[in-house]
C-alpha cells in the first residue's frame, strides 16, 4: 500500500536529487531513498490494545486517513477527544500509514485515550505544495462534519460519530505536521469548520518554520543557504510567492497575517535541544505571545534530544515517555 515507486538504477538518467531523501528521474518516476515500510491497520495492537483501521473520505481528489480508537469498554458512554494529526516527513516522505507513526500514534493514542484520525496528504514532488495543506483541510473538514449528524452513511466514520467529543477538538502534527497544524489553525481562525465546530486547542511539536535570515544559533552566510531546511521549501513548493519568506513556512514573512488569528483556544509548541528547528520553535512561541492572541501558549522543551526523537526512538526511554505524557495532558 505505497505510492513510491521503485526506480531502477539501469539505463536511468537522474533529473533531480534532493538527498538523502528522494531521486527524480527524467521518465517522471520518484524514487524515495527514506521513510519507514507501511504497515497495515491493526483491530487490536497486541501492546497497546488500540485499534486502528483505514478510511477514504474523497475520492476526487483521493485522500484517506488511519484512524485510531483506544480500548474502551463496549457500554462506554464517555466521549473522547478527537485529535486530527498530520505526519511529518518534509513533506516528501513518510505516510500515516508508515511504521513510524503507526508505532507513535498507538503509544499516544494509549496513554491519551483519544481518537487519532491521521491525514494521509499527497506528498511532493509529485504533488507540490499547497496541495498537502489543501488535503488536510478537506479532511479536516470531513471529521467536524459528523458533529451534530448522527446518522451513518457511506462518507461518515462510526468511531467518530459513537466516540468523538467535538467539544475537545484538537489538531496536531510533528516536523512538516506542525507546520500544517499551525497553517491550518490560522485558516480555521479566518474561516468557519463544517458544524460550526471549534478547535480548542494545536500541538505543534519540532515544527518546520524558517527564513531568508539566520536566528539564534542556526548557521550563519552560506552555510545557512545550504541547510536542508533552506533548500526544501522551493523543493517541496516552487511556486511559492516570497519563496522561502512565505507566511505558510515563515509566520513572520512579509505580508503574514498576525498569529493573534490563530483558530484555537490553547497552544503548546515543542522543542527539543539538538534539534536544528529548536530555535525556529522558541521564536515562534514568542512571536504568539507577542501578538496579543488571546488563547494560552505553552513551550515545552526535551534537552538532549534530537528531531523528533520520540517518533525515531525503537524504545519508550524516559525522554520519550515524557514527550508522549505531555502530549497526552494536553489533550484533555
Amino acid at each position: 500500500m505505497t505510492s513510491t515507486t521503485i526506480a531502477t538504477t539501469t539505463a536511468k538518467e537522474i533529473a533531480s536529487e534532493f538527498l538523502p531523501r528522494i531521486r527524480i528521474y527524467k521518465d517522471g518516476t520518484v524514487e524515495r531513498l527514506l521513510g519507514s515500510p507501511y504497515v497495515p491497520p491493526s483491530p487490536h495492537d497486541p501492546q497497546t490494545r488500540v485499534s486502528s483501521k483505514d478510511f477514504t473520505f474523497s475520492h476526487n481528489p483521493n485522500i484517506s486517513a488511519r484512524l485510531y480508537l483506544p480500548n474502551v469498554p463496549q457500554n462506554q458512554t464517555q466521549k473522547l477527544p478527537i485529535l486530527v494529526y498530520f505526519h511529518g516527513g518534509a513533506f516528501c516522505i513518510e505516510s500515516a500509514f508508515s511504521f513510524l507513526d503507526h508505532r507513535y500514534l498507538n503509544r499516544l493514542v494509549s496513554e491519551a485515550q483519544v481518537i487519532v484520525v491521521s491525514v494521509e496528504y499527497r506528498l511532493a514532488p509529485e504533488n507540490p505544495l499547497p496541495i498537502a495543506y489543501e488535503d488536510c483541510w478537506v479532511a479536516l473538514q470531513w471529521v467536524t462534519s459528523h458533529a451534530n449528524n448522527e446518522e451513518l452513511d457511506d462518507n461518515k466514520e462510526p468511531w467518530l460519530l459513537n466516540y468523538g467529543d467535538f467539544g475537545r477538538l484538537y489538531i496536531g502534527g510533528d516536523s512538516a505536521g506542525g507546520n500544517i497544524a499551525h497553517n491550518l489553525a490560522m485558516k480555521v481562525g479566518a474561516e468557519s469548520l463544517s458544524g460550526a465546530v471549534k478547535i480548542l486547542g494545536a500541538f505543534l511539536s519540532h515544527s518546520y518554520f524558517w527564513g531568508s535570515k539566520p536566528i539564534g544559533s542556526e548557521p550563519k552566510g552560506e552555510d545557512f543557504e545550504n541547510t536542508m531546511e533552506y533548500k526544501l521549501w522551493d523543493f517541496v513548493y516552487p511556486s511559492a510567492p516570497g519563496g522561502i519568506d512565505n507566511p505558510m513556512v515563515n509566520p513572520a514573512g512579509e505580508g503574514a497575517p498576525s498569529l493573534a488569528g490563530l483558530g484555537c483556544s490553547k497552544l503548546l509548541v515543542c522543542v527539543a535541544g539538538k534539534d536544528q528547528l529548536r530555535d525556529r520553535g522558541v521564536w515562534y512561541c514568542d512571536l504568539v505571545r507577542e501578538s496579543g492572541w488571546k488563547g494560552e501558549v505553552e513551550l515545552f522543551e526535551v534537552e538532549g534530544e534530537d528531531h523528533c526523537f520520540h517518533i525515531f526512538s525503537e524504545t519508550e526511554t524516559e525522554n520519550v515517555k515524557k514527550m508522549i505524557k505531555r502530549l497526552a495532558s494536553f489533550l484533555v
